[in-house]
């Protein structure tokens, strides 16, 4: 009975993740706990990690957490359960996964984390991070709208991402140390907006109301989601967002591309979706020689204007 107990056990845990037992046709298998959808840039990576696993032959297995923590620890254990020969690991938030990545480290699954890091004590929990450096993208926005102001004092509205991911942490500490250093520049009102849309157009109309329109110089966005729904709230309270408002947010996405060629945004600092592609090959390296990659592979930030948006636009829209 035991072991019957077990072994459905294990045939849960692997429809849990969608899919059936690992190395069924001799590809390497890795398992991808995925956020979730909540962004253009999210949808984009999930799109970007399936022709990067499709042009390298790995069987690419991923599992939509829809922004909860509890199921992407729910889908490692599955990966683990399955046998498969690595774990793609997005974290939703920083913190709580040492016990799950210790039953990994323990199954001998090597877990990549994807375009944001965790707080272990422990780093040989995990094999490699490929992410960018986030408090640089909030420093690179800060320093872009600092210069923009050309000394000018500004009240600045923050639409923070979801509270407890690194990635909104250190985007908001870069973005703080940067508008610092411009005499005048205040941030007046920082919520998070969970880097939707939806959410964000609501803090905005918040801070609308709180502020009133004629008093808000910039806003600030830690994705480029957030910032289209902010521009939309901005709109329908009668401001002229890219013109009377700066704004300045991250991702580089194709809408808000569109937004600053129409003229309703002026910045925005990319995050390649692209994070798989060099994970699958630093994977395929410590496969073939054991030895251990760089802890972090870092992706750039570059900082794009209006000048090149409708080329930008064109280019990146089937992308997504």
């Amino acid at each position: 009975m035991r072991l019957a107990g077990k072994l459905a056990a294990v045939a849960i845990a692997a429809l849990v993740a969608g899919c059936g037992p690992a190395k069924d046709d001799g590809k390497t298998v890795v398992g991808f706990s995925q956020i979730g959808s909540e962004s253009g840039w999210r949808a984009a990576e999930t799109k970007m990690a399936r022709k990067a696993a499709q042009d390298r032959g790995v069987d690419l297995r991923i599992d939509d957490a829809q922004q909860k923590q509890e199921n992407q620890i729910r889908a490692v254990r599955a990966f683990i359960a399955q046998g498969v020969d690595a774990i793609f690991l997005a974290p939703v938030v920083a913190t709580g996964w040492d016990a799950v990545l210790k039953e990994a480290k323990a199954a001998k699954v090597p877990v990549v984390l994807l375009d944001r890091l965790i707080e272990t004590p422990d780093e040989s929990l995990y094999l490699s991070a490929v992410a960018s450096d986030s408090v640089e993208e909030g420093r690179v926005a800060g320093n872009w709208l600092v210069g923009a102001l050309a000394g000018k004092p500004c009240r600045v509205v923050e639409i923070q991402g979801t509270v407890g991911a690194s990635v909104a942490t250190n985007r908001k500490q870069g973005f703080g140390e940067a508008v610092a250093k411009g005499p005048g520049v205040q941030i007046v009102r920082s919520q998070t907006g969970d880097f939707t849309r939806a959410k964000a157009k609501e803090v905005m109309e918040s801070f609308i109301k709180a502020e009133g329109a004629a008093n808000i110089c910039a806003v600030y966005a830690h994705n480029d989601d957030m910032m289209i729904g902010a521009i939309q709230a901005m709109k329908e309270a009668g401001m002229k967002p890219g013109k009377d408002v700066l704004t300045v947010s991250i991702d580089a996405v194709p809408d808000i591309f569109k937004a600053m060629a129409d003229g309703d945004a002026n910045a925005t600092v990319e995050l390649t979706p692209d994070m798989a592609g060099p994970a699958l090959d630093l994977l395929a390296q410590y496969r073939k020689d054991g030895k251990a990659p760089r802890k972090w592979v870092q992706t750039e930030s570059k900082l794009y204007t209006p000048e090149t948006a409708a080329a930008e636009y064109a280019r990146r829209k089937d992308m997504y």
